[in-house]
């Protein structure tokens, strides 16, 4: 396939050397120019994963990709920026969703801005330092096309990347959105050092308010036993690389929301997608105590009032 890949970060760094080494043709196209130009004469990019060698990856600025020619376009780009950029795609060819979170401006899933052409997102446990180190790792791709997702599956499988499939387009967005805003209540944990046995009660419970959201925005509960929900909060809550953890655990420690991000200096999609999610369970008439935790926690309630807070609520059936 010719494949696009937009977005120069970690993610979109990665994805393009997972394709390149399934023989496709690809390029990487970035925000900033210099960046494009860098990775085109070097051959790493000076950003994100420069140790990765991306020969065999053209590289260029996002107004001179060859989009119109792609057989795929490939969008790893921050939520804030999805909706303008899937808004400004020349062609008709279908868009691979990589981006996890809900779009800021109206709370929507990210793959209903994509208009007048075909759309799926993939998501699961992918962490992009090990997938660039060729580690395997695997992912499920969801779209309302079933044709579309095999042949996606077909083109990206590999002995690293395992890939599977689905027509949960709903369930996995939600995961994929909901995960990241656990994981900064999973960082706080191990910033306040509460131990094992309450990160792992708080992450649990954390997938079962990840099952209650999409469930009642129409997603099918197997989703979050699945690749897109308990094994992607499971690498996030835990992996030192996590930006999310991370996030938490520096917000603990007693740093502002602002200055957490600014020190990990990379997009922290949490931060974004708390009050997103939190206001989607309030239209949706559920409780979701976690995620209502960490908005609070970010509008400057303590960490630990809100550990007091949710282990004094009323005891209840599981």
């Amino acid at each position: 396939m010719r494949v696009v890949v937009v977005g120069g970060g970690s993610w979109g760094t990665a994805f393009a050397v997972l394709l390149r080494e399934r023989e496709h043709e690809v390029v990487l196209a970035c925000r900033d120019a210099e960046q494009a130009r860098t990775i085109a004469t070097t051959g790493r990019n000076p950003r994100y994963l420069s140790t990765v060698r991306l020969e065999g990856v053209q590289a260029c600025a996002i107004p001179d990709a060859p989009i119109e020619e792609a057989d795929l376009v490939v969008v790893a780009v921050p939520s804030r920026s999805f909706g303008e950029v899937v808004a400004a795609l020349p062609g008709a060819a279908p868009v691979l969703s990589l981006t996890k979170g809900l779009d800021p401006a109206t709370g929507e899933r990210l793959s209903t801005l994509v208009r007048d052409r075909p759309v799926a997102v993939l998501s699961g446990p992918n962490i992009s330092e090990e997938i660039a180190r060729s580690q395997p790792a695997a992912a499920v791709i969801a779209c309302d096309d079933p044709e579309l997702a095999v042949r996606l599956q077909l083109e990206i499988t590999s002995t690293i990347f395992r890939v599977y499939v689905s027509d949960d387009i709903v369930g996995v967005e939600l995961c994929a959105a909901a995960k990241n805003v656990i994981a900064l209540a999973a960082g706080g944990a191990d910033g306040l050092g509460l131990g094992d046995n309450a990160k792992a009660a708080l992450v649990a419970r954390g997938l079962a308010e990840m099952a209650r959201l999409a469930e009642s925005a129409g997603g099918r509960p197997e989703t979050f036993a699945g690749l897109a929900g308990m094994g992607d909060l499971i690498v996030t809550c835990w992996s030192k690389s996590g930006r999310n953890r991370h996030a938490g655990e520096l917000i603990a420690q007693g740093m502002a929301p602002d200055e957490a991000a600014a020190e990990i200096g990379m997009v922290v999609e949490g931060l974004t997608a708390a009050p997103l999610v939190r206001d989607l369970a309030r239209r949706l008439a559920i409780e979701l105590p976690i995620t209502e935790g960490v908005c609070a926690v970010l509008d400057g309630v303590p960490l630990t009032d809100l550990v007091r807070r949710l282990m004094a609520r009323q005891p209840t059936t599981e």
